[in-house]
């Protein structure tokens, strides 16, 4: 069968790829057995996936709808750790809501605890080794950074109550292994409360009994936060360090025709010196152009449309999958990327790095500064090829 109308009959790809595009546009991919219809319905380019696509790479597309959802009284939970996406050894993401006035209790954990607010609003504190006490109010787009260690809380306001995503620097995280407060009380002798509290036995009594509170109903809080901050110090200082951040109010990092990015890490959130983000906005059709990160594996959040992304990780390997609201994506450390919002609105998502700053190489900007006789004889582009490369920093292209 002729080559003609391919991409690639060139020979741009090789003879592979030459076979691959034939193959996807005859009877060869024909695939009249058992399918699941809606998958593949959502996934297209992994049913049938780009001639460009060779070789093995490891599943960097998990989605929270496919996790189990642990739902108790005043709120529900998910997560998506490495024991669902197990290339994913460095970050691990956990989806909650809380109903109005209800708690994620009084806790702590191994990782350091980076959110963002996807709705709603919550009051958190988080206590720090140096004797502060930190109170704050939220809403949707905030975001917070709790270290490890530090107990804290969160609550939700209004009517509405919240939804969060929060993100851990440790790929098996679980939300069942947190330390929670009413655990380590009941599992304390009673008479060691006593003496280590200062409470009769009938105190000691109240405390709750049972399963471990974790997620739980109650009143909103009585007081304003101005309030809450004023009885807060007369027991604590208040920490040096925000551990919120309100991005509403920040300038784009980049913006232009084809959408914004906001990087927010340890040089504008000094609380989060261990957890970097990237908030990303992709107008319809177009593109985060192609790159890579030199400091660390990409884990991604799909917050809002839908798009596809290819990932390169050398070896002549290349994959191309669908992402929509709730999936998460991984990138691994060096692997070259990019991401196409393949939908008619706003494609947004979350970039989350294991490290304290935002790093990047473009392709573009890498070609651009390199002497063109290099580029010239690596790519065999005229130099009015290489000229309209774009150049300067262009994270988002039409």
């Amino acid at each position: 069968m002729s080559t003609e109308g391919s991409p690639l009959s060139d020979g741009l790809f090789g003879s592979l790829s030459d076979q691959t595009f034939r193959a996807e546009h005859d009877d060869s991919a024909v695939n009249p057995g058992p399918t699941n219809e809606a998958l593949a319905k959502l996934n297209p380019n992994a049913d049938v996936p780009p001639p460009t696509d060779h070789g093995v790479v490891e599943p960097f597309w998990y989605s929270f709808d496919l996790t189990h959802r642990r739902v108790q009284e005043g709120g529900w939970t998910h997560q998506v750790t490495s024991r669902e996406l197990p290339v994913s050894t460095e970050i691990a993401g956990v989806n909650m809501r809380l109903a109005k006035g209800s708690f994620r209790e009084l806790h702590w954990h191994l990782a350091d605890e980076w959110a963002i607010m996807l709705s709603g609003r919550a009051r958190v504190t988080v206590f720090t080794p140096e004797g502060a006490m930190f109170v704050d109010d939220v809403a949707s787009g905030d975001l917070w950074l709790f270290p490890a260690g530090a107990p804290h809380s969160i609550q939700a306001l209004g009517d509405e109550g919240c939804e969060f995503l929060l993100v851990f620097n440790q790929g098996d995280f679980s939300e069942e292994s947190t330390l929670l407060l009413s655990d380590w009380l009941k599992h304390t002798p009673p008479e060691i409360l006593e003496r280590n509290c200062g409470l009769d036995a009938d105190a000691i009594g109240k405390l709750p009994k049972g399963e471990p509170l974790y997620i739980f109903r109650s009143n909103e809080p009585e007081k304003s936060l101005d309030e809450e901050i004023v009885e807060v110090a007369r027991h604590a200082s208040r920490p040096s360090l925000s551990y919120t951040f309100k991005t509403g109010t920040m300038k784009p990092t980049f913006e232009g025709e084809a959408g914004t990015v906001k990087i927010i890490d340890s040089r504008n959130f000094p609380a989060s010196s261990k957890i970097t983000a990237a908030i990303v906005t992709v107008r319809p059709g177009c593109l985060r152009e192609l790159h890579w990160h030199p400091n660390g594996s990409e884990w991604q959040y799909w917050i809002k449309g839908k798009g596809r992304m290819t990932v390169f990780p050398g070896q002549e390997a290349a994959r191309t999958m669908d992402f929509n609201a709730n999936d998460v994506g991984f990138v691994s450390n060096m692997a070259g990327h990019y991401i196409e919002n393949t939908g008619e609105e706003d494609l947004v998502f979350l970039e989350m790095f294991a490290a304290p700053e935002f790093q990047q190489i473009s392709l573009n900007q890498w070609l651009r500064a390199l002497p063109s006789q290099t580029v010239r004889s690596h790519t065999n582009l005229s130099d009015q090829d290489i000229s309209r490369i774009p150049a300067g920093d262009r994270p988002l292209l039409r």
